[in-house]
């Protein structure tokens, strides 16, 4: 029998945590006198006793977790987490159902950003508070399993990052908690740098907190019922922008950074990649905007450069609605949502390097036919990739588009129309957060959809931040045989 013991102990421990992230929220509350701080006591006793029970009953089998136990445990814990984040909302003030509740966690600790919340303005500010600690918490979890458990599962080619997390930093971070604890400092350091720089230019102390959190993890949460179009500030705006791009980049390298300089920061080709793709899909949006809008201004570069980066890389901060630009930045944008960030990263998507690596391959097989006789093996990052890693990425593309098909068309089943089925599959396995059509585009929210669609979206959600394999692998029958 498979013991799951372990992997309990885990998830108590987790919960422990969520409960402990709670008195932000319940402290906001309690001092603006509002009377959702009970909402928090409450949600947070109950999280707090049901994680130390799971911890208390499981502390004698602490071991070391075998694959099987890796995968439950990584699916299970973000899975009971959601159950437990989405209590607050369930008995806020906000009335929400426990469909709705249930969504708005899973799209906040996904780093989604989809919302059903109608008027996030007239919001208590615990509730705010506590769907931007969502992202943050579930941004440095995403990290962490990029890094650590995702290239231990071989799970669609982050094989390739096994050696470059863990071998390259030996000398100086000899051990996986050092570097787990490295990334959570610098994390933390990039969230108040981002703290200080929106209060400074000009947002109010809490919603610079909310959106200094949400812009680190990639996630898109709000304060404000326009996104950061409500500020009306091309400084803050700006400042987004480089922090979308600091989230998008892969926490070790800036390990590498603080020891061995910039240079190592940028060596990366994957780094490469997805600044060229940013500023190349920026450029074809600003020269659009230009061109059908007759204004190239500050405000028409900034307004299609943010745009573009938020999609890109997940976040779904919007500034102006981009769904009346026309069709050709549309599709732009819809592809965008696919390519995502860098691996290691709070980004969402594919990632760059599956691209890098389909590339390769791409190039080696026009290489065979042109000399059949030659030997050439694809390259990443200067180096050879094994076959393993080549079948990985390219099972992973399949699947990707597989489940987004699926996906897609059991909403189209649902009655929901063709915008709304196709961008919606797509911004919840891409962990995007709004989609485009007149319902869940940047000025709708995902309220009005059935509850059964929400249930398949927050499905979609999971299967996308987990890349997929985490997942599914626990619905194959074999899984589950000694």
């Amino acid at each position: 029998m498979l013991d799951f013991r372990p992997a309990l102990f885990v998830i108590g421990i987790l919960l422990v945590t969520l409960a402990v992230a709670m008195l932000a929220p319940f402290a906001v509350d309690l001092a603006a006198g509002n009377n959702d701080w009970k909402v928090f006591a409450s949600a947070g006793l109950l999280t707090l006793f049901v994680g130390g029970v799971l911890m208390l009953a499981n502390r004698s089998s602490i071991s070391q977790l075998t694959i099987r136990q890796t995968f439950i445990l990584t699916t299970a814990s973000w899975l009971i987490l959601t159950m437990f984040a989405a209590l607050p909302f369930l008995l806020s003030e906000l009335e929400m159902t426990y469909t709705d509740a249930f969504f708005e966690a899973m799209s906040g600790i996904t780093t989604t950003g989809s919302t059903v919340i109608t008027r996030i303005d007239a919001a208590p500010e615990g509730i705010l508070l506590w769907r931007a600690l969502l992202q943050w918490l579930g941004g440095i979890g995403i990290i962490v399993m990029a890094v650590a458990v995702l290239p231990m599962l071989r799970v669609g080619g982050m094989q390739l990052f096994k050696v470059e997390a863990f071998d390259t930093l030996e000398k100086g971070l000899p051990r996986a908690g050092q570097i787990a604890v490295g990334i959570g400092v610098i994390y933390l350091g990039f969230t108040l740098v981002w703290w200080v720089g929106l209060w400074t230019l000009g947002m109010g102390k809490f919603d610079a907190a909310v959106h200094a959190m949400t812009t680190i993890a990639t996630g898109g949460y709000s304060s404000a019922d326009g996104s950061i179009g409500s500020f009306k500030s091309h400084g803050i705006e700006i400042f987004i922008i480089v922090g979308m791009i600091v989230g998008s980049i892969p926490f070790i390298l800036y390990l590498q950074f603080v020891r061995n300089g910039a240079y190592t920061l940028f060596k990366d080709t994957q780094v490469h990649y997805f600044i060229a793709i940013a500023a190349l899909g920026s450029l074809l949006v600003v020269t659009w905007l230009w061109k059908t809008q007759d204004d190239f201004s500050l405000s028409t570069v900034i307004m299609g450069t943010f745009n573009t980066i938020s999609i890109m890389t997940g976040t779904g901060y919007t500034v102006g609605d981009y769904q009346v630009w026309g069709a050709f930045p549309l599709i732009i944008l819809f592809f965008l949502m696919f390519v995502g960030g860098c691996a290691g990263s709070t980004s969402c998507g594919i990632k760059i390097f599956r691209f890098q690596v389909l590339g390769a391959i791409v190039r080696n097989q026009f290489l065979k036919m042109l000399h059949p006789h030659g030997i050439f093996l694809p390259h990443y990052n200067h180096r050879p990739i094994d076959n393993e890693i080549i079948l990985s990425v390219m099972n992973f593309f399949y699947l990707f588009m597989l489940s987004f098909v699926v996906l897609a068309l059991a909403l189209g089943a649902l009655g929901l129309d063709y915008m709304t089925a196709i961008t919606g599959a797509a911004t919840a396995i891409c962990n995007v957060g709004p989609a485009m059509g007149p319902i869940i585009g940047p000025a709708g929210t995902f309220e009005p959809l059935p509850d059964a669609a929400k249930w398949l979206l927050s499905a979609g959600m999971l299967l996308g931040r987990l890349e997929l394999f985490t997942v599914l692998m626990l619905l194959v029958p074999s899984f589950w045989r000694n």
